[in-house]
């Protein structure tokens, strides 16, 4: 329950400024370009965290790592204090990004050792929930008290930081679930490649997880300027409730994945993705708040079981001696999709207006999502 908690903690700090984006634009005179780079450091956050520390717990402890990951994180919401600072605003999420890498693997980890017998399935799953469930919480809390209550760039940082303080009071005092081994730390990186046998798996798990992920970096990088510059929407809570949707949904997809065969939940997941991409984009292009939140739950959902389902495909197609890398190299593909494509997408609509990028990126995401469907289905009546 600690580790649980301390997890969803981590997760909500990494979207605290999700609904914050456009006071900073106003505060500190930058547009959408920039919005989209300071998000993008989060994933490159995160990446290096999968790359240097995705094997330090099995040397170290979990608990071990654990708390550096959350005091990461209090260091983080510190950085944003910093007033009226450009430089603030990347650092801050870079750091974020390296206590999340750090905690999503440590902490799933650890939930699955504290399992009871043959309840470990159960546990990992709770562990994607929490995941998903604390990085929608994020914007929620941000939103409510950036609209309800002063100091919008400096509160939610604030309670972000006694929130750490509490549960990792709490976490110092878990008893370790692994034992530290004997010997020097090994602080080589992860290695990254996929070996010729799972290569068709990978490709196609790995097109409709970066089309999923994209619609995450979208929602979580740029929804409040687009709600607020193409809907007329500026209520910060509003924000963080859209934003909600999509990951919340995301969570109720990882849920069905686990009740259906992997194959069928990648068509499923994919195929609510198409759907779920065209209805944000059509959303953006009639400027329909109704539609968006409804495009968000589809693309949610499908993202959700995509994920999962490509997730467990590449890990049963992989080779025991080389899952670690394999499941790395996934993973580095999906953090590239949360972060270059918004990026393109950010300059896109300096170009070319927001309604325009939003639409077009939309529709890529759909084609890439469409793309992987139909490699499963031709995969499926050949292996027929």
């Amino acid at each position: 329950m600690v580790v649980a908690l301390a997890f969803l903690v981590t997760m909500l700090g990494a979207t605290l400024p999700t609904p914050l984006y456009p006071i900073y634009e106003q505060e500190l005179g930058f547009g959408g370009v920039v919005v989209t780079l300071v998000f993008a450091t989060y994933a490159v956050g995160v990446m290096l965290a999968l790359l240097f520390f995705g094997r330090l717990s099995d040397q170290l402890g979990r608990r071990a790592v654990l708390l550096p990951g959350l005091a990461l994180a209090a260091v983080s919401s510190a950085v944003f204090l910093v007033p009226d600072s450009v430089p603030a605003l990347f650092a801050g999420r870079v750091l974020s990004g390296l206590s999340a890498g750090i905690f999503t693997g440590t902490a799933t980890a650890a939930l699955v050792d504290l399992a009871p017998a043959g309840r470990q399935s159960r546990y990992s799953l709770a562990a994607a929930c929490v995941n998903m469930l604390g990085l929608g919480l994020g914007p929620v809390v941000a939103g409510a008290l950036a609209e309800y209550l002063p100091a919008p760039l400096s509160l939610p940082y604030a309670v972000h930081i006694g929130m750490v303080l509490v549960v990792g009071a709490f976490l110092w005092r878990v008893v370790d679930p692994t034992e530290r081994t004997d010997g020097p730390v090994s602080w080589r990186p992860q290695r990254v490649a996929v070996p010729p046998e799972v290569r068709g798996v990978f490709v196609r798990a790995a097109i409709a997880g970066f089309a999923g992920f994209a619609v995450l970096g979208l929602f979580t990088a740029v929804s409040a300027s687009f709600l607020g510059q193409v809907l007329g929407v500026r209520d910060h809570l509003v924000t963080g409730l859209v934003v909600f949707t999509l990951l919340g949904a995301s969570t109720i997809g990882q849920i069905a994945s686990s009740r259906l065969p992997e194959r069928r939940s990648l068509l499923v997941g994919c195929a609510a993705l198409v759907v779920g991409a065209a209805g944000v984009g059509s959303a953006l292009a009639l400027a329909s708040l109704a539609l968006l939140v409804a495009g968000a739950a589809v693309a949610g959902v499908g993202q959700g079981m995509s994920f999962r389902a490509g997730l467990g495909a590449v890990n049963a197609g992989s080779p025991p001696e080389r899952r670690s890398e394999v499941a790395s190299s996934f993973f580095l593909v999906l953090y590239v999709g949360i972060s270059l494509p918004v990026v393109g997408e950010g300059v896109a609509s300096a170009a070319f207006g927001p309604v325009t990028a939003g639409v077009v990126f939309a529709g890529i995401v759909a084609l890439l999502a469409l793309v992987a469907f139909v490699s499963l289905l031709l995969q499926r009546r050949a292996a027929g």
